[in-house]
This record gives structure tokens, sequence and C-alpha cells, in this order.
């Protein structure tokens, strides 16, 4: 079987159409490569040859790389590979170069490998398809375009104006592909665009790309322009600022643009080759593709929901507060098209609750992404009020009022009466246990955690939590829910803090154990920056409140006792009294924390904290970037171990989604795959000596490492 279908007509115009075997989208797999070789081949040896049409028998135009493959590729492969990437673009830079015109007729979305498919033909007519989106997405899976990507965009748009979509991914529609100059024309039909085709051929029987004409001029200079020299003299810098030197795929693309801008057309490919081999052969990617495509993939696939459960979906959902979280739960579920009731003590609570979801949507509006029509429709699907037998008929009611046992107690009783038969009742917390809160409920078996994280219309994650009485059918059909929604939902098992806020914690709580010590506070947080977090432990603290972090203490303690057992007191604890009791400063919303927060100007430090300063003590910038990142992984560790988390793609997904981890990892689990058990276990170790048995390996890394295992 051929991977690519040749059709010569009467006109003498060849038709390739791509269609992988056994696939539902093409890829540039090992068939692919052979079908391309052999099509090239026969293309060269036409002798009446007037055109050549690449379009697709799949829903798609081209999926791109065959990452199955690519993440397999070792540095050993690297000489085998690189000579097998030249190989493939030479066969599509082979087509490109015959003289006879070549369209992209696209059916469909093209991206990564289907997109620079697209960009070595001459012309290019897609089907006007609103949900059609064509881009180079490889770097946000810690890789780059490698199959000619860099090379044509940068000569097609310029150095500037191709960065954004290569160095940060971007995806753009049909509208936006015309207004770039990337398409040339549509067609309503894809008979239409097929005519198009033959008739663009028929009348430039000669063909070539622009950039292949001789003295053509990339659009705004090449690198030795003084305009386009002055940027990438300061671009690199701006680079490093925002990756912290942790993604090495966007500096590659940098260097692969910028050198290839340099020289004539097939060096640069070849540049980018070597690029794209030194990258993909490293740990980084491998992370990367792991977690983000195949584990998210799982994810999303059903990897956590229960078994022979038919599908569900919400008709009617409560919500239960009107505070941030609630209203945040509301827009998240009403702009997908389902009925919501926001419920607040007050009904000009309630209203000021669906206030939320309408400034939100008014800024879509305003931005032209969302229609006044479709955003009076969505906001017609929230009923603000503070009366809970509007709840009636709700097949899931979720509370998000604040963090008190018995107030929420007393919310789900009340509104709990007006589920339907087998409704579900779902609590937002982060910290409290379900079972425990479950006690509350008529039936512990229909009662489960689903916890939002803030702000909702943003975050992507939704972590839900199994009671000890919760069924499977509950589980599936929050499951469901989530999904129903656009969310990703992982799995986890009751606990104390669960997982995200558990691990979230030991976070935050390291970094203000290094101030504590006497550390300034401005290497601890470049220390986090550089690591990989999206933002240091401080701030974080500022934006929860140490007011909270002091409540959850002492609401975890006093649980604790009453169970017959502590929680020792921790050096971070008196950090945070003092801040609190002392200095009057509690956090971002009371406008003063560990950050000074001026009106009009931008956050900073506080300098009060050069009270905890102590010069004497020292601490090189790896070891803070240790400490912050093995005190997650070491403490996801124990989530398996201990069974609050059940699988390794829910401890990455999560860990990244919900917390922040670096994502350069691939994840809490994936940073200590990728670091080696057997060396994670000697540093954990390591770091156990000198600062606490918080950084102890678990027992089952120490198994695993023993056993030559990975977390898998």
């Amino acid at each position: 079987m051929s991977a690519i279908k040749y059709n010569k007509d009467q006109d003498n115009i060849v038709t390739l159409t791509l269609d992988s075997t056994g696939q539902s989208a093409n890829t540039m797999n090992g068939e692919f490569r052979v079908s391309l070789h052999e099509v090239a081949t026969k293309l060269k040896a036409e002798t009446d040859l007037a055109g050549v049409i690449i379009t697709s028998a799949k829903k798609t135009f081209f999926a791109g790389g065959d990452l199955d493959e690519l993440i397999l590729v070792k540095r050993s492969d690297a000489t085998e590979f690189f000579k097998m990437i030249e190989s493939l673009k030479a066969d599509m830079r082979s087509i490109e170069t015959l003289g006879k015109p070549i369209v992209a007729a696209l059916n469909g979305t093209a991206l990564g490998g289907g997109w620079e498919i697209a960009l070595a033909t001459h012309h290019r007519i897609a089907l006007n398809d609103p949900k059609t989106k064509f881009g180079l997405p490889e770097v946000t899976l810690g890789l780059l375009p490698g199959g000619g990507g860099i090379v044509r965009m940068v000569r097609l748009l310029g150095l500037q104006n191709a960065f954004p979509f290569l160095m940060e991914g971007k995806q753009f529609d049909v509208k936006k592909a015309i207004s770039l100059g990337l398409v040339h024309d549509t067609g309503e039909t894809m008979d239409e665009v097929l005519a198009k085709a033959h008739a663009w051929i028929k009348a430039n029987p000669k063909s070539q790309q622009p950039f292949d004409v001789k003295g053509y001029k990339i659009p705004g200079g090449d690198p030795r322009t003084p305009a386009v020299a002055q940027i990438l003299a300061i671009a690199p810098a701006m680079l490093r600022d925002k990756t912290k030197g942790c993604y090495p795929a966007p500096e590659a693309i940098m260097s692969a643009a910028a050198e290839g801008a340099s020289v004539d057309v097939d060096t640069a490919l070849r540049i980018e080759s070597r690029y794209f081999t030194e990258i993909t052969t490293g740990q980084v990617a491998k992370n990367m593709i792991g977690t983000f495509w195949f584990q998210l993939n799982a994810i999303k696939a059903g990897h956590s929901r229960p078994d022979g459960i038919a599908p569900w979906k919400a008709t009617k959902v409560g919500v239960l507060g009107a505070g941030m979280m609630g209203s945040g739960i509301a827009y998240a579920t009403a702009i997908k098209g389902v009925p919501v009731v926001l419920k607040d003590v007050s009904s000009e609570a309630a209203e000021k609750g669906k206030s939320y979801s309408q400034n939100l949507l008014e800024k879509r509006v305003s931005r032209g992404s969302l229609t006044t029509d479709k955003k009076d429709a969505i906001l017609a699907n929230i009923t603000a009020t503070a009366d809970a037998k509007d709840l009636a008929g709700c097949d899931l009611i979720i509370e998000a009022v604040f963090e008190n046992r018995e107030l929420k107690a007393k919310v789900t009783q009340e509104a709990e009466a007006q589920l339907v038969a087998g409704g579900i009742m779902a609590s937002n917390t982060s910290t409290l246990p379900i079972t425990g809160l479950s006690q509350a409920s008529k039936d512990a078996t229909h009662y489960i955690g689903l916890h939002f994280f803030s702000p909702v219309d943003k975050m992507q994650l939704v972590e839900i939590i199994k009671g000890k009485d919760t069924s499977a059918e509950t589980l599936a059909r929050a499951f469901d829910y989530v999904q129903q929604i656009g969310k990703t939902p992982i799995v986890v098992n009751d606990s104390r803090g669960f997982f995200t806020s558990r691990v979230f914690g030991t976070f935050i709580q390291e970094g203000m154990s290094l101030v504590a010590e006497g550390i300034h506070p401005a290497r601890v947080e470049m220390a986090a920056l550089k690591a990989g977090m999206p933002v240091g432990p401080l701030a974080i603290q500022d934006e929860v409140s140490l007011s909270l972090t002091e409540h959850i203490t002492e609401q975890t303690r006093k649980d604790l006792q009453a169970e017959g057992k502590d929680l020792p007191v921790q050096a971070t604890e008196a950090l945070v009294k003092a801040m609190i009791h002392d200095h009057n400063r509690k956090g971002k919303a009371a406008g003063a924390g560990f950050y000074e927060y001026p009106v009009g100007g931008k956050k900073h430090l506080w300098s009060g904290l050069s009270t905890w300063l102590k010069p004497e003590v020292t601490i090189s910038e790896q070891e803070m970037i240790d400490r912050i990142l093995f005190v997650q992984a070491l403490d996801t560790i124990r989530c398996l171990e201990e069974g609050v988390l059940e699988s390794v793609q829910d401890a990455n997904i999560g860990s990244i989604f919900g917390i922040g981890f670096a994502p350069w990892t691939g994840g809490a689990i994936q940073f200590i795959n990728q670091y080696g058990l057997d060396k994670a276990v000697k540093r954990a170790e390591e770091l156990a000596a000198k600062y606490g048995p918080r950084f102890a390996p678990p027992q089952l890394l120490k198994d695993k490492a023993a056993k030559g295992e990975f977390f898998i």
C-alpha cells in the first residue's frame, strides 16, 4: 500500500492524494517517506507533466510528524536520523523545483509537517471552513519545525513576522492565512477548490517559489539589514528572559531562522535539519512529547474513567456561592450551553457573580471573537438567585463556598433537596477531605469533589476527588461533566489537600523556608523561575494570601489533633505569623505581602524582608533549584505510594496544569524519570541530610530504582 495515491488526468495534471494506511490522519511516518520518494522520482520522470495538485483523503489535510517515532530517537541515532530528514526534505524540494505549477488543495487542518508540505507548494487553496487551523505548533512539544517550515516561513513572511508562528507555535485560521498571503484562494466546496487548482495550473504553466526567483529579497530584510540586525542583537536576550534557559527549542528555532536567512535555501534547509536533529534527540523534547501528547491524550480518551458506564451529560447545573470560584464555574458551564443556577445568600451577591461572566463575555465581544447575540444567549443560561427552590431539577450541584466544614454542610443539605433523583452533589473544596464532607450528604455514593483552579475561565484542569463511598457511576458522570465543559480531568483519591493543593503547598513552603533560612528573597524567586516554575513562591503566596495559609495550617492541626495526631511546627509558621501580626502584611488582596503593590506601579519585593537576611548563609542557585523541584516531585511520588494518585498520567498532567510544575520536565514524575531514579535517590538523600525528612526518598522510589524500573 502507498500513503500517496498518484493520478494523472487527460490534462497531464497529477493529483497526489495523501492517504496514510490504517490511520484516521496523515502523518510523516515510514510509509509516507517511502511513498514520497517514489512519487518524487516518478514526477521527475514525467515528460509531459502540466502540474501537480496535493490534496488529502482524510478529514484533515495532514497531521504532522509521527510522534511515535520521534519520541524513540536517541542521541546515538542522530546521524541516521539527520540523513533520513535530509532525504525527506530532498524529495519535497525535488517536487517544489520541478518548474511546473504545484498547488496545495487544503481540505482541512494542516499543522506541523502538514503545513510544511503546504508551504512547499507554489499556490495554496483552502476549503473555507472556520474550524480549519494552520500552523507550526512543534515548539509546544519541545520540538522545532524540521520539514522546511522555518526556512519557508521566514522567506515568505520575514524574520520578525515569522517568529511568533515559529517560536510560540501560534495557529491561525483560513481568514488569517489569506491576510498573511500564505493561502492564496478559497473554495466553498472541495469540488470548487480542486477546480480552482486545475485552473491555476493551466493559467501558470511555468511556476516556482517566489524565493527561488533570482533577486528575491526576504520581507523586511536578511540579518545583514540594519533594522533586522538591530532586532537580532537583542532578541536572544529577550527570549532567554522568557524561557529562563529551560526550553532549548525556541532558542534553536531562532538560531535556525537567523542563520538560514543568511544563506541560500538548500543550505538553510540543512541548517534546520541539524537543529531539528539536536532538539529531537534531546531529553526535553521527550519529556514534553510524552506528557503533552501521549499522556494528555490518554486522559482525554478516558484513561481514568470507570469502564462500562454509559456517557452522561449534565442538563442543569447548580453552583452554590457566587464568589470568584463559583462565578468562574458558572461561566465555564454556561459558555458550553448548559443552564446554570448561581445561588448566593442574597440576590445582589448572586447578580454580582453573574456580572463576572458578563464582563468576560463583553471583553470577547470587544475583541471581535464573540457576537452580541451569542453573548446574550450565554448570559441567558445563568440564573442568579438567593432562592434554593430555583435549584429544582439540577442533576449536578457544585458547592463553592468558603473553606469551612460547617458552612459547607449547611448549604449541601439545603441544596440536595432540589436535586433530581440520582443527581450528583459536588464540592469545590481545595483542601478538606471529601469523605468527611460527604457525611452531610443524604447519599455519600453520589457525593464527589470537583476542584477547579483559579481563574476558572483560564485554568484547564479539574481535580476530581473520590470519597470513600463515591460510586463508580458518580465518578464517571463527574468525569463526563468536566469534559463537557472543555476542561481536563484528573482523578485522585481522598486525603487532606488531595494531590494538587498538597504538592502546591510544598512549593510555597520551600520558598518561604529559604527566606526563613536567611536567603535573599529575590534569589529565591529567580531560582524558582530558572527551575521552570511560572511564578516565584513568594508571589504565589501573596496571591493565595498569608491569612489563608495561616487558617489552613490551624485547621489542619486542629483536625489532626482530633484524630490523635499532630502537625509539627515548621519554621515558615513563624515567618507567616510575623508577616501577618507584626507587619500587617496579609497578601496581595490586602495590598501588602511579600511584595509591595503600588497603585499604578509594578509590584516589587518588600524591603522589610531584609529582617530575615543572614549574609553568612550561602547556597548555590542549583541547590535552590533542586530543592524547589525535588520537594514537589518526592511528595508526588508519596501521593502515588499512598494511593492518592492512581496513575503517572494524572500525576504529570496534574502537576503541570494544576500547580505549574516546570513543563520542560514533562511533570513531577517524569522529572524523576529523566533525572534517573538511582541518581534521584542519591540526590534526595543528600538533600534530606542537609534540610530534613521532607526530602527523604519514598520507599516506592527506592524500590523502583533497585529494580531498574521507571514510573510508567
